[in-house]
């Protein structure tokens, strides 16, 4: 596939430790993260906080032009925030909801999007309404046009892959009917930057969302908002301070007109350092390519786990389009118990619950069991993940 895995499994230091499939929970760093992380902590220890803000701030500013790069957005378009969840929420806040308006959004969303849907919506007057998904289990495009088409709807969020099931929703087909209709777009990228290519003009989003710790392989505690300049005159974020917004007199002020009056002051520089040299890493290894090879691992291990008996995966999506996100079940066995019995034996995986989802089918299982592969992931540690299972199956 043209893919250097020796390469960047050699700049990985945690391959060594484990085999780790739990990219979407928390994908390993890259060497070049964890250094360029430590090396301002150690800046922070010797010279004081802000004295190593200061002697690191054309690095800080280059976040903003790498975030840009991989996004396909403009530099002031992008701002840093502690996390996905903290970026989703302050987009949410800009957006003037009112009495009797209308917020669609998916059978899969993220229980904390659709906590703060429905609190947003419910403290004045709004309704969310949940679009149906088709038959592959994505969103249903026409059902969502369909209700686009009643008026009313001021905003359109869903989640580009879900925290589970390995679907693929199609938000660039989603972003043409809002922009055919000038409805605003929020896109919850969680999980797809850094594990495929994401251009936020062809999505046609208004704001996108995303975390450092998942497939994008940054620090925790960090996270990236992309705001379309013409937003600036929506409504102003919820919280404004001193790095956001400026005084104008005693009982005025005036709220930057980029992306960055979304941010706070007080922030991990570290961590807004690492990140940028995650996103200058996976735009570096060219994300067509990482997306082909995440891609094709997800599918050999459902095709590997779904001949073994007892095991049901539960993954839904177009064959051919789903992520490297991968749900199955153990039959006689909880999925947190699998999970336990993996990690003994060396394997990360993480468990997937239904109150992650509020909308989810109802069919689903209480809890599955979630394997995410990376593109420093091989053949031969999906084989052992499957051997362990199989084993299990079997005792």
């Amino acid at each position: 596939m043209g893919f250097d895995v020796a390469g960047v499994r050699a700049e990985t230091a945690g391959v060594g430790e484990r085999v780790h499939l739990n990219s979407a929970g928390a994908a390993l760093m890259p060497d070049q993260v964890v250094q360029e992380v430590l090396w301002h902590v150690r800046s922070e220890a010797r010279l004081g906080g802000y004295e190593a803000a200061e002697m690191a701030a054309d690095r800080v500013e280059g976040f903003y032009a790498s975030v840009a790069r991989l996004l396909g957005a403009r530099p002031q378009e992008v701002a840093f925030a502690e996390s996905a969840t903290r970026a989703w929420e302050l987009a949410l806040g800009s957006v003037p909801l009112g009495a009797g308006d209308r917020v669609l959004t998916t059978v899969s969303e993220y229980s904390s999007n659709g906590l703060g849907l429905v609190k947003a919506a419910g403290a004045v007057g709004a309704r969310v309404e949940v679009v149906a998904d088709d038959a592959d289990g994505v969103v249903d495009v026409g059902a969502l046009e369909r209700a686009l088409d009643q008026g009313g709807v001021v905003l359109v969020a869903i989640n580009h892959m879900p925290t589970h099931n390995g679907l693929v929703n199609p938000v660039e087909r989603v972003g043409r009917a809002c922009r055919a209709r000038g409805v605003l777009f929020l896109v919850d990228a969680c999980q797809s930057v850094g594990q495929v290519q994401v251009d936020v003009d062809r999505v046609g989003c208004d704001f996108l969302t995303a975390t450092g710790r998942k497939f994008l392989r940054g620090p925790r505690g960090t996270g990236l908002l992309y705001a379309r300049a013409q937003t600036a005159g929506l409504g102003e974020p919820a919280v404004v301070d001193v790095s956001s917004a400026e005084w104008l007199g005693e009982r005025s002020y005036r709220v930057r007109g980029d992306a960055r009056r979304f941010e706070s002051f007080e922030r991990s520089v570290a961590g807004q350092l690492g990140l940028a040299v995650a996103a200058d890493y996976a735009y570096a290894l060219g994300m067509d390519a990482v997306a082909e090879r995440v891609g094709w691992l997800g599918e050999v291990l459902r095709e590997r786990l779904s001949v073994l008996a007892g095991v049901r995966v539960w993954d839904r999506g177009r064959v051919g389009e789903r992520s490297g996100i991968v749900t199955f079940s153990v039959e006689g066995v909880g999925a947190e118990w699998v999970r336990a019995y993996l990690a003994r034996a060396g394997v990360n995986v993480s468990v997937s619950r239904v109150h992650n989802q509020v909308w989810e089918d109802a069919r689903m299982p209480e809890e599955v069991v979630r394997a995410s592969v990376h593109y420093y992931n091989t053949e031969e540690e999906l084989a052992v993940l499957v051997a362990l299972v199989a084993e299990r199956v079997g005792a």
